[in-house]
């Protein structure tokens, strides 16, 4: 098989050739159809976290092998595992805890630290092969094209959890989804399968566009400061709830400044920087302010019952070779894509 491998820090990954794995147990061999690449791994192949005032959390390490966004097809079994056939094709849940742990048992294995994540630390989809511990990560797609059934691995995930955290909004509750990249052009898909009319702000005129292109009717500019009054006085003094989709400083205190007292900000993305907000705010406010980390196994499911339903319009997805990796990585970090990325095998 061939894998893509990380080597020094943001260089090109390396093309590895080794014997394509036996499944043992438990668990599955995929073939790889189709991987979609994530601003995570753009993260694990620079190996840094941007945390802010000048500080920087290192991560990832040579010979990793990306890509947890995974649609493929079930090619050899474990002599224990059970639950799929040789030629079925399944979405891929990557994010695979201890098993063990509080988290685990409570079935937050998304949460397991460090856990057994699928491109992440196990070996990932940026390869021919791989291996899956057990067929209860497995999930049916539907009618759905490959390419975007393997988008809800991460992408869709990400949106569905962080859009349940605010499930308790009433009539005239607000919602704002901030950065219309592709988890939340996502977001702004799922929401509207919920019955949520979102309000969406963006710095880039163009995603803005796309949003309304999928049926958003209320559009801001992010980087003008007097939509902030404008969105407050469009949703009554404020949104009940800001979905931070970008996770920067700017979006993170454009979200803050959009909600009412009582409201809640949930930050999802991962761009990076430093928080700060003078903390007699928070009480008085009576704000929340909740971090969301993809999703569990249950929010999965949900949401793959949601997809073979037929209840979520597809997002714009761009396909290239796996062999084309190293420059996806770089044009996804240069903002030279428009939805999503797929990588096909």
């Amino acid at each position: 098989m061939i894998a893509y491998e990380t080597t020094t820090p943001g260089a090109p990954l390396a093309s590895v050739e080794s014997a394509t794995p036996t499944p043992q147990g438990s668990e599955v061999l995929v073939k790889m159809v189709a991987c979609g690449v994530c601003h995570s791994d753009i993260h694990l192949h620079e190996g840094v976290f941007n945390l802010g005032n000048d500080k920087q959390l290192e991560v990832g390490r040579p010979g990793q092998v990306l890509g947890h966004e995974i649609f493929g097809e079930v090619v050899a079994l474990g002599p224990a595992a059970s639950g799929v056939a040789i030629g079925d094709r399944r979405v891929v849940f990557p994010w695979i805890g201890c098993g063990e742990c509080a988290s685990c048992r409570r079935g937050d294995e998304h949460l397991c630290t460090p856990g057994k994540g699928i491109g992440t630390m196990a070996k990932g989809g940026f390869a021919d092969y791989v291996l899956v511990p057990h067929s209860r990560y497995l999930f049916d797609k539907g009618d759905v094209d490959d390419a975007l059934a393997s988008t809800y691995a991460c992408s869709g995930l990400t949106a569905y959890s962080a859009l349940k955290k605010i499930a308790d909004r009433q009539a005239g509750d607000e919602v704002l989804i901030i950065g219309a990249g592709g988890v939340g052009m996502m977001a702004v898909q799922i929401a509207l399968s919920m019955g949520i009319d979102p309000i969406v702000a963006d710095i880039d005129p163009a995603k803005l566009a796309a949003a309304q292109a999928f049926g958003v009717s209320r559009v801001f500019n992010s980087a003008e400061r007097e939509n902030i009054k404008a969105i407050k006085k469009l949703s009554d003094g404020g949104v009940f709830a800001a979905l931070d989709f970008v996770g920067a400083e700017a979006s993170t205190a454009f979200g803050l400044s959009t909600l009412r007292k009582g409201g809640k900000l949930v930050i999802v993305g991962l761009y990076g920087g430093a928080l700060n907000i003078p903390l007699p705010f928070i009480p008085m406010n009576a704000r929340i302010i909740q971090g969301s980390y993809v999703g569990s196994l249950q929010e999965m499911g949900e949401l793959m019952a949601l997809v073979r339903a037929g209840k979520i319009a597809p997002i714009n997805i761009e396909e290239r070779p796996l062999a084309q990796v190293s420059n996806a990585l770089a044009d996804l970090k240069a903002g030279k894509v428009s939805g999503r990325l797929v990588l096909r095998g």
